[in-house]
């Protein structure tokens, strides 16, 4: 049976990169382009070497744009690849779409499955539902993380 093609939803897929344009506004704020902040995921407290956190990093601020670089650092850091993205924020129409995820760029609305890359057909719209999810975690969960830098 031959399997219908599958449509860009794009009312969800701007729903997504609406909501995740306000979830970012609430944790960059005010930031300058250049500053970081992090988010402590865990209890830093008492099981800092546990401890997650979600780092966020205004790499570009323009007056109509913001380029985001969002990581998440844990104590796994030197045995796995953990999450990091590239998100554009689009002031004049209020969104935040996913740009770069672990260095790769340019996702396209629909790819055709099976294919080279091994991307799922609405790549495009899951790495957006993804960034939702794992901020929406940070504003329930995340507190502010200070680090102590040692010289």
């Amino acid at each position: 049976m031959a399997r219908n093609a599958y449509v860009t939803d794009l009312k969800t897929l701007q729903g997504e990169c609406s909501a995740n344009y306000l979830r970012l506004l609430r944790l960059v704020g005010d930031m300058e382009q250049g500053e970081r902040r992090e988010i402590g995921l865990g209890d830093t407290f008492t099981d800092a070497a546990n401890a997650f956190a979600l780092r966020l990093h205004v790499r570009q601020n323009a007056p109509y744009t913001t380029l985001v670089e969002i990581s998440q650092t844990g104590p796994l850091d030197r045995v796995i690849k953990h999450p990091r993205m590239r998100v554009h924020l689009y002031h004049d129409v209020r969104m935040a779409e996913v740009i770069d995820f672990q260095r790769e760029r340019h996702f396209s609305g629909r790819y055709r499955y099976p294919n080279t890359r091994m991307h799922q057909p609405d790549e495009k719209l899951q790495l957006n539902r993804f960034l939702g999810e794992w901020l929406a975690h940070g504003l329930a969960h995340g507190h502010s993380a200070f680090v102590a830098e040692v010289p």
